[in-house]
């Protein structure tokens, strides 16, 4: 890689940087769904870390259940 192209490499990476911190992007990332903070955990979740918690509790042998 020559000296041009990593050049051209570190500005794009800080204009990507740039943009991503901007205000403009953080207001419209607010309003994308897939973005929104939940209020509460989903019951399907936190039911999942219940089983989770249970399996890390159980025998500490290291044989596998059946």
């Amino acid at each position: 890689m020559n000296g041009n192209s990593r050049e051209r490499r570190a500005r794009l990476a800080a204009d990507i940087r740039r943009q991503v911190s901007s205000e403009a992007t953080k207001r419209l990332l607010r309003t994308l769904p897939a973005f929104r903070l939940e209020k509460e955990m989903p019951k399907r979740l936190t039911d999942l870390l219940d089983r989770l918690d249970g399996a890390e509790a159980g025998p500490a042998s290291g044989e596998r259940r059946q």
